[in-house]
């Protein structure tokens, strides 16, 4: 009996563990330059998944101005764009400690083509791509069995321009991601209006011109995220302020145009508004993406069966320059990054409808444009 008693206690401990765990949060953030003095790096913060409470962030890991931030799949690694300490334009590679409070730097790279973007691993966590949008390139980096990033081993430059002479005078990738079955790399590319398909070599760490994508003539695309069942994807674009629904074709790796729906209703669009973030909760039941100008989070419903968008409605994101959106893995909560007011929001997301309603909830964070949460 009391060897039963002992491996009860000790199976009620793994779960009250495991319970714990679960209604927590990390959230990792990268930021642009402060203004304020504060020190550059990545801050961290945690977020109460039953009650939306999202804790002061601190700083866990100093480098360069880190814009973008990025998991490996197995979340013991976070990958960074930013400024190496020499001032160089590369990428750097952290370790996630077991109970994630901390970073421990483990290698960087320099990019070679101009500051990244944007970057992701692919499905598999062996490699890692980056967007550079001010060289038109696209890079890869294979990644060894503890992470490290090796020397660049692919490299491609995209051309063209698009009708906007401000900004689509030449190509501008601005995303890397891929496909569920990790065959394709997806880079969304605002000068040509073009979402550009690659098939990979992952052994060999390079990329080759599959096919593509094409949005509207002069609509900027921006970021992009799949549908969890695989059969539609998303792009939001930046200069159009819109987001484009594809219906996918897995076997083909191609992108079929569904239709291509505003943000936001027409008494609220203005010129000085840009479209930046998106994301999609797991469920696939509601999309969200973000309005820098008029400063707010946009939600859809999403039709399972046609990939259509229906608008629920916009959110003020209670700051200025939301660059970055991102949900949390309950799909219940959703965080605004305001860059230029040095805030995070944080919204409840209805279950029901998929609005958004702030929760009173913000906290200080200098100067984030980049939200990532395990």
């Amino acid at each position: 009996m009391r060897k039963i008693s002992i491996l009860f206690s000790i199976g009620l401990a793994a779960i009250c563990m495991n319970t714990c765990t679960a209604k927590e949060a990390v959230v990792w953030i990268g930021m642009n330059t402060p203004k304020g003095g504060e020190k550059e790096g990545i801050y961290r913060a945690t977020l109460d998944m039953e009650t939306g409470a999202l804790s002061k962030p601190e700083l866990a890991a100093e480098i360069g101005t880190p814009e973008f931030l990025a998991l490996r799949p197995d979340g013991k690694r976070l990958y960074a764009a930013c400024k190496l300490p020499g001032g160089d334009p590369g990428v750097a590679a952290f370790v996630i400690s077991d109970d994630k409070r901390e970073l421990k730097l483990l290698n960087t790279q320099p990019t070679g083509t101009g500051g990244a973007c944007h970057l992701a691993t692919d499905r598999e966590g062996r490699c890692l791509f980056t967007a550079q949008y001010g060289t038109g390139t696209v890079a890869v980096f294979t990644l060894d069995a503890d992470g490290n990033i090796q020397s660049r081993s692919g490299l491609v430059k995209h051309f063209g321009t698009g009708p906007s002479n401000a900004r689509q005078d030449g190509p501008h990738p601005h995303c890397v991601g891929t496909d569920s079955g990790n065959k394709y790399l997806f880079v969304p590319d605002l000068g040509i209006d073009k979402v550009i398909v690659y098939t990979m070599d992952l052994d060999a760490g390079t990329i080759a011109p599959h096919g593509h994508g094409n949005c509207p003539a002069g609509s900027g695309p921006r970021h992009m995220v799949f549908h969890p069942n695989g059969k539609f994807a998303y792009v939001v674009n930046e200069l159009a302020v819109s987001v484009t629904a594809f219906a996918y074709d897995a076997q083909a790796g191609t992108l079929t145009e569904i239709e291509t729906i505003g943000l936001l209703p027409e008494a609220d669009r203005a010129e000085k508004n840009s479209a930046a973030e998106i994301c999609i909760r797991l469920d696939g039941k509601y999309l969200y993406a973000s309005t820098r100008g008029h400063d707010s989070t946009s939600a859809f419903a999403v039709d399972p069966e046609t990939g259509k968008l229906t608008f629920v409605g916009s959110e003020s994101v209670r700051g200025k320059h939301p660059r970055s959106v991102e949900l949390d893995p309950s799909g219940n909560w959703l965080l605004a990054a305001g860059r230029d007011t040095n805030t995070i929001a944080v919204f409840r997301v209805d279950a029901k409808t998929g609005g958004l309603e702030y929760s009173d909830k913000s906290v200080n964070s200098p100067a984030p444009i980049c939200i990532v949460m395990q």
